[in-house]
């Protein structure tokens, strides 16, 4: 079933050419009697190639043909990280180009969202937040201790945060995935 050029939202995910994106940016643009056009920054789910493309009104859109499966990170080894499927126990690799900048909120029995493609991963999808521990953080100077203050924090994944200062070495935090910053301290 197609949609429309206004359905392409931020998140949608459609097919062009044979190739599944995801819409990043959205903007529309009433043209009096002459309908509308949709802008849109699209990236490519197979590539990750980022492109603008402008829709006008009577333009079918098919939607991609795309699959999620709930998947269990195991290891990475530098280039490769591997991941189990949840369904059917059988070990999938991707490569860190997929992974990309995710891999810094990944810990070793986590699970995720993968898309699937055709059957063949080709994104994942973590959670909005997650729990991470603190490995590494400078201590609060005495009397320091507004939340106003921020310091550099290392966390187990080996990213590094800005927390409050109160935070010290061993507190177990949540970070937002979608930007890495540092939301609250997991409550004992």
């Amino acid at each position: 079933m197609a949609f429309g050029i206004t359905d392409l939202k931020k998140g949608t995910i459609f097919q062009l050419d044979d190739v599944p994106y995801r819409v990043l940016a959205y903007g529309q643009k009433v043209m009096g009697r002459g309908g509308s056009i949709v802008n849109v920054r699209i990236k490519s789910l197979i590539d990750g190639k980022v492109l603008d493309k402008t829709f006008k009104g009577s333009e079918d859109i098919q939607p991609a043909d795309v699959n999620y499966s709930t998947i269990q990170y195991l290891y990475n080894d530098g280039t490769t990280f591997y991941f189990m499927d949840n369904d059917s126990y059988e070990q999938i690799e991707l490569s860190s180009e997929i992974v990309e900048e995710n891999a810094g909120y990944l810990k070793e029995g986590d699970e995720i969202k993968a898309q699937l493609y055709n059957g063949v991963v080709i994104n994942i999808e973590l959670p909005k937040n997650v729990y991470l521990e603190v490995t590494y953080s400078e201590d609060a100077v005495k009397g320091d201790t507004s939340s106003s203050i921020q310091k550099d924090a290392v966390l187990e994944t080996g990213i590094t945060v800005k927390v409050p200062a109160f935070i010290k070495q061993g507190d177990i935090i949540s970070v937002s995935t979608e930007d890495g910053t540092y939301r609250e301290r997991k409550k004992d």
